[in-house]
């Protein structure tokens, strides 16, 4: 059992100064795996202090040699590819096979923004152009700073890099909350950190809870942004204190996303992408997929087709190679998810599938890959986020009815079409309120595109360029031409 009772501050391995100790535990095998410091107020302190005084240096490094780090966390992050791959399973629950597309997508991350970083100094004093005679302006982008960062614990190593890689593509320098939940595959960063030789100060990972880090962290007058992946409700809290001293703030939030069968769509395929959208990692993902909307001719051959592939799901050990869906990541979430279960026994919600349709594994923190069918609109499972493998459908006659039933909800991240028309998928997808969009595909996500959502489901974008860009200030240099006085 792992002691995780250090602090990386300032690329050195510090006792944490917090007395509490949280269990982390394996949600397959249901024991305690290691334990975790909480924190306290005074690793924050010195987080902060060392980011600060890293700052400087690690601006003026350029992007050139910014970018080289960000490969050589790329280069690290592969070179151990297949052990982080076994501790994300172990402390996360998720598939094996789902833990390797999570570590390709941080190396993918890490690559691109290595290149994002190169090209920054391209960038720096463009000219603007105007119609004032005489006058040059010119554009720059500076780091915005000292950014403190709070990643979830359904995906980690991955929403970790997309927010450490731009910010220290930009210059900025991280004090680093990963969740507490899932601390081990996360401490491969500052191991990587130290193992590149990353300066000291830019990049400081402090384990702990809400209490021990969270909120010494959001409220730490030394932080100049906060980026935040996680529940509304938390998000909000961040908000409110990131406005004293209006320090700039990122947030990912929830979703509550629609997929859309069209009338003429291919029904296997179909239900391909509708299983891939809820049940990829056992449904606890912010863009999962989780209001079926499909067309009325479609409704009763879809049902059908679902309900073979949710029955040929394998429920299991997540280490082995043949388990589609391991547990829910920890016993908290499996009864926060069965709360909904028990909303939709009830409201008499119909089950196409539940827990009554299966054995489940005798050991871990499992939900059964549950849809229910004609589900009011009214109902707290059709409206709220239940972050677990929970389907829920409707049927439309048009279009029309289909957009306007995906469009009402105060969530905005994600959206799936199908249809056997592509064009009619892509028009449809234009017209609905969401950040990414897919239509006749799965959930791709490219390190070029963004990711962000509308309404409450967050502020801001991470991904591509718009991902660097949070973490820049733009300034402008105005003044007479070169060879000229004012």
């Amino acid at each position: 059992m792992q002691q995780l009772t250090r602090q990386f501050i300032d690329n050195h391995w510090v006792e944490s100064a917090g007395q509490r100790r949280l269990p982390v535990t394996d949600p397959y095998r249901q024991e305690k795996i290691a334990e975790v410091t909480a924190g306290d107020p005074a690793d924050v302190d010195a987080a902060v202090a060392a980011a600060r005084r890293a700052l400087p240096a690690w601006q003026a490094l350029g992007g050139e040699r910014r970018g080289a780090y960000l490969s050589a966390f790329a280069y690290t992050l592969a070179a151990r590819r297949d052990e982080l791959m076994r501790r994300s399973s172990r402390n996360n629950g998720k598939a094996l096979a789902e833990a390797a597309i999570d570590l390709d997508d941080a190396i993918a991350c890490y690559r691109y923004y290595a290149g994002q970083a190169a090209e920054l100094k391209a960038r720096q004093g463009r000219i603007v152009e105007h119609g004032l005679d005489g006058i040059r302006a010119q554009t720059y982008e500076d780091p915005i700073g000292v950014v403190g960062l709070i990643t979830p614990w359904n995906f980690p190593l991955v929403t970790s890099a997309w927010k450490i890689a731009p910010a220290l593509a930009a210059g900025c320098t991280i004090v680093f909350k990963p969740s507490e939940v899932t601390p081990l595959p996360e401490q491969a960063l500052a191991e990587i950190a130290e193992a590149v030789d990353l300066p000291a100060g830019v990049l400081n990972l402090v384990h702990g809870d809400g209490e021990g880090i969270g909120a010494p962290l959001t409220t730490h007058p030394g932080v100049d942004k906060f980026s935040f992946t996680g529940s509304n409700a938390v998000g909000e809290k961040v908000m409110r204190a990131a406005a004293k001293g209006v320090r700039n703030v990122s947030l990912e939030l929830g979703g509550k996303s629609p997929i859309l069968v069209l009338d003429d769509a291919e029904i296997e395929q179909a239900a391909d992408w509708v299983v891939a959208g809820i049940y990829f990692n056992s449904g606890q993902i912010c863009s999962a997929t989780s209001r079926l909307i499909v067309h009325d001719a479609l409704t009763e051959p879809l049902y059908v087709a679902l309900g073979k592939r949710i029955d040929a799901i394998r429920l299991g050990d997540p280490l082995a190679d043949d388990t589609d869906m391991g547990p829910m990541s920890s016993a908290r979430q499996r009864e926060a998810v069965e709360r909904y279960l028990a909303m939709a026994r009830e409201e008499g919600l119909v089950a196409v599938r539940d827990g009554r349709h299966r054995q489940l594994p005798a050991r871990g923190e499992f939900v059964a890959p549950t849809l229910y069918r004609d589900v009011p609109v009214e109902s707290r499972l059709w409206q709220e986020e239940i972050f677990g493998p929970v389907l829920c459908g409707r049927s439309v006659a048009s279009d029309e009815e289909a957009i306007e039933l995906a469009n009402a909800s105060p969530f905005g991240l994600a959206a799936t079409v199908i249809a056997g028309d592509v064009e009619r998928a892509r028009q449809v997808g234009q017209r609905l309120r969401a950040g990414s969009i897919w239509y006749n595909s799965e959930q791709v996500v490219l390190p070029e595109t963004s990711w962000g959502g509308f309404g409450i489901s967050g502020i801001g974008r991470e991904l591509g360029s718009w991902g660097l860009a949070e973490y820049l200030q733009v300034k402008h240099l105005i003044g007479p031409e070169a060879g000229r006085s004012a």
